[in-house]
């Protein structure tokens, strides 16, 4: 199992969560391995640039909020790429603190 899908499990169940992700598509917000804090959230309350680990098209990302419209939320990394728009279900947790 991954690293996001027992954190999905864990957030589901109302737990807050840490993981080190792995990757360099959020580099300068979440680092390679960086210690990342991730708590279930109510989307009404999420925000553009919050990270959050959300799935877009079968994929799980620990990514950011570009836009919202809505109860839709579009979603990409920190290198300008987009992963595409989720509905507020596909939004499993928000990042409450990442550690170098």
């Amino acid at each position: 199992m991954s690293w996001a899908k027992r954190a999905i499990a864990a957030l589901q169940r109302g737990e807050t969560v840490q993981v080190r992700p792995r990757g360099h598509s959020m580099t300068g917000r979440v680092n390679d391995g960086d210690l990342v804090t991730l708590a279930p959230c109510d989307p009404a309350t999420l925000n553009v640039n919050d990270i959050v680990l959300v799935r877009v098209r079968g994929t799980d990302y620990l990514h950011l909020i570009k836009a919202r419209q809505g109860e839709r939320f579009l979603i990409g990394n920190n290198r300008g790429g987009i992963n595409g728009w989720v509905g507020a279900r596909a939004i499993y947790g928000v990042a409450t603190k990442v550690e170098r």
